[in-house]
């Protein structure tokens, strides 16, 4: 678990040094200018805009999207440790509980490739690459471990680990324990958020992230056919929304019903969920209802960032930015490599 820091807090310098490397990320006009290109000049050009040390990394033994992927993930690993270093203090903590999700999401990718009877050897070349010294430690767990159990008991020094063990004897699904992960994981950023340093606009965007989980979680778990009550127990605890509106979400037996339920809070912001609904009804996919959540918080942390200039956010606000630069990159190589339209890829970018 991330702890508190002492001393003092570097926010002007971690801030002005955040906005710098936002300043350097890829722009629209660039990253549209990319999607013109075919799949063999496209891995070229992501050198060329910052990425080409961890490219060479893979270069010997990678080729294609699955070398552009794994440099990507790895330059974003590099560039979350330069964060940390240059935050100190109370800052570093209140950053350090953005950084940590990733963390939590490898424990998941973990459990999942135990669980999926994945080989060592593709876990070590594909899915968590032994060149990226972040992974070691995770490679180790999967080396040394045959089943979800074992990998779980092995977290056991870890805040995740700790949170695993406490299911034990309950012969807990993968399901239910990626959802533990995801309580323990935002009852930390409460608990940081409150910490010297921080704002209540971090509270209340901390919140947010909460309920934008529930509510997809919601969609999901209804298509999935989950019972009520197994929601219930699922709803993530702390966000704005009230406990007990996610409770009678929990009840819903339609996408349409579980919006109206949502709408009684007024924490609830349904603009562009109509469309959302029609368009995951066509599709028969929750994609469009979790990009307009992702939109949202985009646009809440863009605000904070620029309403609160001298503050965690700024830091923030650049983490996350990096991290969607990472995932347009990723999903504009591998769509290339699998022949999908400019046109198609464009409209699954978040800009």
């Amino acid at each position: 678990m991330v702890r508190v820091a002492s001393g003092r807090s570097n926010i002007y310098n971690a801030a002005a040094r955040a906005k710098a490397r936002k300043a350097s990320l890829i722009d629209p006009t660039r990253m549209l200018q990319l999607l013109q290109l075919g799949p063999e000049s496209i891995g070229a050009s992501i050198g060329e805009l910052g990425y080409r040390n961890e490219m060479d990394i893979y270069a010997s033994r990678m080729s294609g999207a699955d070398a552009v992927e794994a440099a990507l993930v790895h330059n974003l690993d590099n560039d979350l440790s330069e964060i940390l270093r240059f935050c100190q203090g109370p800052l570093k903590s209140i950053v350090s509980i953005y950084i940590e999700r990733f963390s939590y999401e490898k424990a998941k990718t973990v459990l999942r490739s135990v669980n999926g009877g994945c080989s060592d050897d593709l876990i070590e070349s594909q899915i968590l690459p032994s060149e990226n010294p972040m992974n070691t430690a995770w490679l180790d767990i999967v080396r040394n471990t045959e089943t979800v159990a074992e990998a779980a008991n092995a977290m056991s020094g870890t805040e995740w680990g700790k949170e695993l063990l406490k299911l034990e004897g309950t012969n807990p699904s993968l399901e239910e324990m990626e959802d533990a992960l995801d309580r323990q994981y935002y009852a930390n950023a409460l608990k940081i958020s409150k910490s010297k340093d921080s704002n209540i606009h971090l509270m209340k965007y901390i919140r947010t992230e909460i309920d934008h989980r529930n509510i997809i979680n919601q969609f999901r778990e209804l298509r999935q056919n989950i019972s009520p009550e197994k929601r219930t127990q699922m709803i993530i605890p702390g966000g704005r929304i009230q406990q007990s509106v996610m409770v009678q979400a929990s009840q819903a037996t339609t996408q349409e019903s579980l919006l109206d339920i949502l709408r009684r809070s007024i924490y609830f912001d349904d603009e562009g969920f109509e469309e959302a609904l029609i368009e995951s009804k066509n599709t028969q996919s929750l994609d469009s209802i979790a990009s307009l959540l992702t939109h949202k918080r985009h646009a809440i942390l863009k605000r904070f960032a620029y309403l609160n200039p001298v503050s965690p956010f700024p830091v923030i606000y650049y983490i996350e930015r990096k991290v969607l630069e990472i995932q347009n990159l990723r999903l504009l190589v591998r769509g290339k490599t699998i022949g999908l339209t400019s046109e198609v890829l464009e409209a699954h970018m978040d800009f």
